[in-house]
């Protein structure tokens, strides 16, 4: 496994991110326990979740697999950099009661606790904010996040879905008060969806923060949908979001134009799809999120995935990016 640095810290963590939302919804804990076993023998040392996964009347249910997991010992906590996130309620009966959820400083506070209590560790090396919070200021934010490091109950801080301008407008605030403000952001990217590349990726990297692409085979959609299609095995590539974007003919034609040039080299779609975003600047490793063995072993293969000049060339031809603002939308 290749190492990075996350954003402008000394932490190292490796290229592929082992995301777990699929521990509990989709996948049990023996099987779970299996792939993050697998996982760190292969030495990817970065596992993400959040407080919300297992989702409805499961939420915390993915922190729980993780907590028990650690506590098997043999210097797994230790061995792993762990990422959880704050800001949806964690009320499975519906609408959360005031303050329960978003990053209020009690919120923050009280989901801190819980998540330590799932996870069964001490501390959580980055905690994220999963999405901007309108109705709060930055300075209560921070405060907030400051005493957490201050009791060593976190040691970075991170985000997820921002802006541009809210990386900025975080990182300013942290920089008034002497906080080291955010050192990370996750973001939907991939080569379906470029857009990160207008204004989150480079304020991230004005910033100094790490870029950790989630959904980077776009649900699917860089699979290998069709051929899977054709075949009879994509009913679950071919549902949700894949499913309304294949149904524009302009969406299919790409991603057909994608899996023929991809077939070309004799590559898999998804080990190129995650390959590609290696080759990114500002990114440190994506997000994946096996349900299966099988399918972390395809990603460890894209991390060591080399591709060839003309493919890359081939794949801006199919997916061309926005380019960055404001010559993205102004001459």
């Amino acid at each position: 496994m290749e190492y990075t640095q996350l954003g402008r810290t000394g932490l190292r963590v490796g290229r592929i991110v082992l995301g777990t939302m699929n521990f509990g919804p989709h996948t049990d804990e023996t099987d779970s326990h299996s792939i993050m076993d697998a996982a760190l023998a292969a030495g990817v040392n970065f596992f993400d979740t959040a407080n919300v996964y297992g989702w409805g009347e499961n939420k915390g249910r993915t922190e729980e697999i993780i907590g028990s997991w650690f506590a098997k010992g043999g210097g797994r906590r230790d061995k792993v950099v762990i990422a959880t996130k704050v800001f949806g309620g964690m009320n499975a009966a519906g609408e959360p009661w005031p303050n329960e959820d978003r990053l209020s400083a009690l919120n923050i506070r009280r989901s801190v606790e819980a998540s330590l209590r799932r996870l069964r560790t001490d501390h959580i090396d980055l905690y994220q904010f999963h999405h901007v919070d309108r109705r709060t200021p930055w300075e209560e934010i921070w405060q907030a996040m400051d005493v957490l490091v201050q009791q060593g109950k976190i040691l970075y801080v991170g985000s997820s879905n921002l802006a541009g301008w809210h990386i900025a407008q975080a990182n300013e605030t942290a920089r008034r008060r002497g906080s080291l403000g955010l050192v990370s952001e996750q973001c939907l990217y991939n080569l379906a969806e470029r857009r990160a590349e207008m204004e989150v990726i480079p304020a991230a990297r004005a910033y100094g923060l790490g870029v950790i692409p989630w959904s980077p085979l776009h649900g699917g959609l860089l699979g290998g949908v069709l051929r899977k299609e054709r075949e009879g095995g994509g009913a679950r590539s071919a549902s949700g979001r894949s499913a309304d974007a294949l149904a524009n003919s302009r969406i299919r034609d790409q991603i057909q134009a994608y899996e023929d040039v991809v077939d070309k080299h004799g590559l898999a779609p998804g080990e190129v799809a995650l390959a590609w975003l290696l080759t990114r600047p500002g990114i440190t490793g994506p997000i994946v999120g096996p349900r299966t063995t099988e399918q972390l072993e395809s990603a460890l293969r894209a991390a060591e995935l080399k591709l060839p000049e003309e493919l890359l060339v081939d794949l801006d031809e199919i997916f061309p990016g926005p380019g960055a603002s404001p010559e993205a939308f102004a001459w």
